[in-house]
């Protein structure tokens, strides 16, 4: 009988199931259906189609290893076995024991060995499970990351079932930069794309589980009660969470979608280049998503000896990065503050602020005056500083700020009307003066004719030194913090540059963003920007686009219109052209309304102050976030603005960071490179009778499968690019099977190349990352129209499960070399979990049978039988019905070396899960103090009591899965020939 959490059929093993054979993905047990297994159909019938079983339910097979059949190989060079057994190489899944990367230099991307590193802190032994935080500084190349370490999950088989959670804006970027470079497709869902999924599934089925692979918008699941219960019922692979600095606020719906998320997915990948708020409990609670046993105290923990192994952060000028840089990333210019002296009207709003709303405290020397304030006409000080930061933004976010407060006021003047009491005097004071501003404001206009605004003269003169115009291809991005202030620029901007403009105002060459579009209107705008020969040449953008938005590849250009009141969002803003990738200096200006009206705040008071700031922190310490000590835009901004108010300075603000944390997260998160060792990552030994090279084992199994009916079939064929390279061209339509698999493709890609009826792949890389860069930079559209076909690509998957089946069920290749000594059995050997998965991976050759069996490496019995593209068939086996007999034994000879071997890698396995175990048991002790109430007594006992239960479910249990993959044996003697006789 097995064991408790023991499954018969781990990945890989083959059933039999409704007289259909399928391939084993997972199995575990249940309490109540006997084993519950995912599996994929290999059988004509059922190919590629996904089904669960369980075994309480339905017979299933276990196809036993001792009634293989042996079939000699007769193809041209045993090709087919090659084929076969390089399948099965690449099918299974690498064990929970090989923590080196298999796959870091297969893909579309610079070999940096500071992007592999979370894959490798992912892998680690000190890990549990693959869950960590990336909080490496804005610009590193975060994406590309998560990219490889989603690769190394799928190759571990813990990658089938795939949610990534973004901000709507960066969400086609996460889709094309993961298609694109790894071969990795993400299917983009929003709030309608579920509903056309409900309306096409059955009624009550989980819309979530229509896709595999899944990419959606924060902003789009955030609505809990609308799809808790769908989230509450699917198990993810791997779920990735970007910005998830998000996730600290408790209670807000963001943090209740991680709660639900984080239990319910083995990997769990949080990014973010501001991870924390400056609070150790929040920063605690936000890594109590990976680990919860990881931190006892929130207000006591060490960084690097609690938190070492889940997280990781590093700078621009942390000394693996900036060593591998080289030209991938210029270094930025120095932010050009350009002073704009206010015209006479702007002047008029400047004394009016300063005389009503914003007058400056009298120094105690100012006799007749010490001590004897003079009052804002706002009720509120904090709106009064409000106004001020909308007049700098503009007079056009002037007007409306006003607008909406002196509706405000009115409606205060209504309700005690209403209510029969007698309204605040104050009240009618700030009317007059609201008033007094709306009538300059009024007379300013907004058709933006020269010396109607300082800052509008000045950004015209900017755009013009820099070579924006009709006849040019230089881009800019300007942003500004207020909407009205965008709409305005983007009406009145053009025209004075020479752009054409419609006789709606509009013009093809500018476009806005904001957060009130939507995310469909926020991709366009991004994908027009982005795109070489479209005619866009100004994006005017609010903050939204300052998180995560990739706007370096057609730009290098940045203007502050007006200057956040935080060094977190001017860092945030100057990292969209100012990243991993950029060939150009980045380039950033920014512009200063200056006044002479004594005691105005003007942008020198606040804006130009951070500005410098921010600068010399960034080439000091490589981020500003530690500056202030508050890791919040919003934070850093409400604090600044309440320490004016009390009559602080700027100067006084950046001086004295808050002293709650003792410094220690300023540390952290400040200039940290947690793994500084600059030899590569370990590699993962993959064995493979092609030498890992996927081209020759695509051109094998096209050549196996079709032989010469490829081009009819599936439309093969092949063609040189003019500027150099090779590729291959298919028709999907031809191949069902393989256009089942494509449709998870992002829809636009698959539109816009018409990839249905022809797709174009190719294994060199040069062409690939050429096409890439044509598709940005030459073109119009951002997907190239050849794709480069890595290990995981749906087309090399494709042939790998079809070269699979080409031997009959429960058969075994004989390969005969004229270099082997005595028949030789290749034997595949899997220990696996209570999971499913494969915690120890042998690849054993038996030879010696029956009588003194010997257990070597599969690898080394293939080299020294000359096994490859030059042995070629001399013969067929020598005796058949032997070599059947031989297999019983050869299989009980594999399984009594590997319950011998144990020991050589149990400790592999087992050590950190004892690790974690006494871990758990004193994060259980140091967290049960005294002053604990029930509720987080209880907290704490189910949280023990899941993570135990976790790791029993890694401990490996159970006897091990045995596979006759082949057979090598001597070919049986010829007769000689008359040739042969002669020349004797």
């Amino acid at each position: 009988m097995p064991d408790q959490g023991e499954t018969r059929y781990p990945p890989g093993a083959q059933i039999l199931v409704r007289d259909e054979e399928w391939l084993v993905k997972n199995a575990a047990r249940t309490d109540y259906d006997g084993d519950k297994i995912e599996a994929v159909g290999v059988s004509e019938f059922v190919r590629d189609e996904e089904a669960t079983f369980f075994t309480g339910i339905d017979d299933v097979e276990l196809l036993e290893p001792e009634n293989t059949r042996l079939v000699p190989d007769t193809s041209s060079y045993f090709r087919r076995s090659r084929l076969f057994l390089e399948a099965v190489l690449r099918k299974t899944p690498l064990p929970q024991s090989e923590r080196g990367l298999a796959l870091a230099d297969r893909f579309l991307l610079d070999p940096l060995t500071y992007q592999q590193r979370p894959a490798e802190l992912a892998l680690s032994m000190r890990n549990l499970r693959p869950r960590i935080l990336i909080a490496d500084v804005v610009g590193l190349g975060k994406t590309l990351e998560i990219g490889l370490t989603l690769a190394e999950l799928i190759r571990r088989g813990r990658g089938e079932r795939i949610l990534v959670v973004t901000p709507q804006s960066v969400l086609e970027q996460f889709q094309h930069e993961l298609w694109t470079r790894f071969s990795i497709p993400l299917v983009r869902l929003d709030s309608l794309g579920i509903q056309r999924i409900q309306r096409e599934i059955p009624a009550g089925r989980n819309p979530f589980t229509h896709y595999k692979r899944v990419i959606i918008s924060v902003d789009t699941l955030k609505n809990i009660g609308q799809y808790r219960h769908h989230l509450e019922r699917i198990q993810w692979d791997a779920v990735v969470i970007d910005e998830s600095h998000n996730l600290i606020n408790p209670g807000s719906q963001r943090r209740a979608l991680a709660e639900i998320l984080a239990p319910r997915t083995d990997a769990l990948l949080l990014a973010s280049a501001t991870p924390h708020n400056g609070d150790k409990q929040s920063f605690a609670d936000l890594i109590s998503l990976l680990d919860p046993a990881a931190i006892a105290d929130p207000n006591h923990y060490d960084p690097e000896d609690d938190l070492g192994h889940l997280f990781i952060r590093r700078t621009k000028i942390s000394p693996e990065v900036r060593d591998q840089m080289g030209d991938e990333w210029a270094d930025r210019g120095p932010t050009l503050s350009l002073h704009c002296a206010a015209n006479e009207a702007e002047e008029l709003i400047f004394a009016e602020l300063t005389e009503n709303w914003l007058p400056p405290k009298p120094a105690a020397t100012d006799f007749g005056t010490a001590g004897k304030d003079r009052q804002s006409v706002s009720t509120d000080p904090l709106f009064a500083y409000n106004l001020l930061k909308s007049f700098l933004s503009s007079h056009r976010a002037l007007a409306e700020t006003l607008g909406a407060r002196a509706k405000s006021l009115a409606d205060r003047v209504t309700k005690a009307a209403k209510e029969g009491r007698k309204h605040d005097p104050a009240v009618d004071r700030e009317q007059e003066a609201v008033a007094r501003l709306r009538a300059i404001t009024d007379s300013m206009g907004d058709g933006g004719a020269p010396g109607d605004s300082a800052k509008l003269d000045a950004l015209v003169e900017q755009l013009q030194q820099i070579g924006v115009g009709p006849r040019s291809t230089t881009r800019a991005v300007v942003f500004s913090e207020r909407v009205p202030t965008l709409k305005w620029l983007a009406r009145v901007v053009p025209p004075r540059l020479g752009f054409p403009v419609a006789a709606d105002g509009d013009s093809k060459h500018v476009r806005v963003m904001h957060g009130g579009l939507s995310d469909e209107e926020q991709r366009i705008v991004l994908g027009e920007f982005g795109l070489a020969e479209n005619p866009v040449r100004l994006l005017f953008t609010g903050d939204v686009a300052s998180e995560g938005v990739n706007l370096h590849r057609q730009c290098h250009h940045l203007v502050h219109y007006d200057i956040p009141w935080s060094l977190i969002r001017i860092e945030q803003r100057n990292g969209r052209i100012d990243r991993y990738g950029q060939r150009h200096q980045p380039q950033f200006r920014a512009l200063i309304l200056t006044s002479v009206t004594s005691g105005a705040k003007d942008d020198r008071t606040v804006a130009e102050k951070l500005l410098r700031r921010e600068e010399e922190a960034h080439k000091l310490d490589g981020t500003a976030e530690a500056v202030t000590g508050y890791y919040r835009a919003e934070e850093e901004e409400r604090r600044l603005i309440r320490e004016l108010v009390e009559g602080g300075t700027v100067e006084e603000f950046l001086d004295t960071a808050p002293a709650a944390d003792d410094g220690m997260l300023a540390d952290l998160f400040g200039q940290v490179d947690s793994i500084t060792e600059h030899e590569l990552p370990p590699r993962a030994e993959v064995p493979s009778l092609f030498e890992g090279d996927t081209a020759a084992f695509v051109e094998a199994a096209l050549a196996e499968l079709y032989e010469e009916r490829a081009e009819d079939v599936i439309g093969l064929g092949r063609g040189e690019d003019p500027k150099g390279g090779d590729y291959l061209s298919l028709s999907p339509a031809k191949a069902p099977d393989l256009l089942h698999r494509l449709k998870a493709l992002p829809p636009a890609y698959l539109k816009e190349q018409g990839v249905a009826e022809r797709m174009l792949v190719t294994f060199d890389r040069a062409l690939a990352e050429r096409k890439l860069t044509d598709a940005r930079e030459a073109s119009d559209t951002m997907w190239p129209n050849v794709s480069f076909l890595t290990d995981i690509h749906p087309v090399a998957e494709w042939l790998t499960d079809k070269v699979l089946v080409q031997f009959g069920r429960q058969e075994a290749p004989v390969i005969t070399s004229p270099h082997v000594t005595e028949p030789t059995f290749l034997v595949q050997g899997i220990y696996s979990n209570a999971l499913g998965r494969p915690t120890v991976v042998r690849w054993m050759a038996v030879s010696g049978l029956p009588g003194t069996p010997v257990v070597g490496a599969m690898s080394d019995a293939l080299e020294a039988a000359k096994v490859g593209p030059r042995l070629a068939v001399t013969g067929a086996p020598r005796d058949l019905d032997h070599l059947k007999s031989l297999v019983p034994p050869a299989v009980s000879a594999a399984r009594d070396y590997l319950e011998r071997t144990k020991d050589e890698w149990a400790d592999l396995i087992s050590e950190p899960l004892a690790k974690y175990r006494k871990q758990l048991a004193q994060w259980r002790q140091d967290s049960l103090l005294p002053e604990r109430t029930s509720r987080r007594r209880r907290q704490i006992e189910e949280t023990v009591d899941e993570q135990a239960h976790l790791l029993d479910q890694l401990q490996t249990t159970g006897r091990p899965l045995l596979r006759i993959l082949a057979v090598l044996d001597r070919p049986a003697p010829t007769e000689p020939t008359d040739d042969d006789l002669a020349e004797s």
